[in-house]
């Protein structure tokens, strides 16, 4: 999927991102597939949608 970081605190390391259909994910730091553990808000993104705990959380982010 493909989609935009709207959210991101570094310091707990949780964000959200808003597929381009408008749906919004979550995603935890450990989640950016490059390690880095940080990413920018407002970048362009593919990710991939994880079940977790009864709903869908964007895993694998890599900057487009």
């Amino acid at each position: 999927m493909r989609g935009t970081v709207t959210a991101f605190d570094e310091h707990v390391g949780l964000g959200t991102v808003t597929a381009d259909d408008g749906t919004p994910y979550l995603f935890h730091c450990v989640e950016i597939a490059d390690g880095s553990r940080t990413i920018a808000v407002g970048a362009a993104v593919t990710f991939e949608r994880l079940p977790k705990l009864g709903r869908y959380e964007a895993s694998r982010l890599s900057p487009c």
